[in-house]
């Protein structure tokens, strides 16, 4: 089991960049496979990319590539969301979520045991 806790939100201009954080508050993140998502309001929260347990396999959404960059650093215990080149269209709450399979490319969400709370991107014009 872990809790998931995440940070690094705010607001930014387009162009921009931000990184966000993904912390164990218990339990140890290196034993999942963590995804990134984010939900805008209105909007269905959709997936944004992956990172295999071990670091060796990265999957990105076609809106993302490119501009973000999912690490892990597993002596901190953290997952990280860099975002580059940001756009208002990706102004969301950002969400890590958890999961017990390897693949890091799985969108839906029912495949993510554990999720954070949230954190809210708001990129301006």
């Amino acid at each position: 089991q872990v809790q998931l806790v995440e940070s690094g939100g705010g607001v930014v201009q387009a162009g921009g960049s931000l990184r966000l954080s993904c912390a164990a508050s218990e339990g140890a993140i290196s034993a999942y496979t963590i995804g990134w998502f984010r939900q805008a309001p209105g909007k269905e929260r959709e997936f944004v990319g992956g990172i295999s347990w071990n670091g060796g396999s990265k999957y990105y959404e076609d809106s993302v590539k490119g501009r973000f960059t999912i690490s892990r650093d597993h002596v901190k215990n953290m997952v990280y969301l860099q975002m580059n080149s940001l756009k208002p269209e990706d102004s969301a709450a950002y969400y890590c979520a958890a999961t017990y399979n390897h693949e890091p490319y799985l969108s839906a969400r029912h495949y993510y045991a554990y999720w954070g709370t949230g954190t809210q991107v708001t990129v301006s014009p």
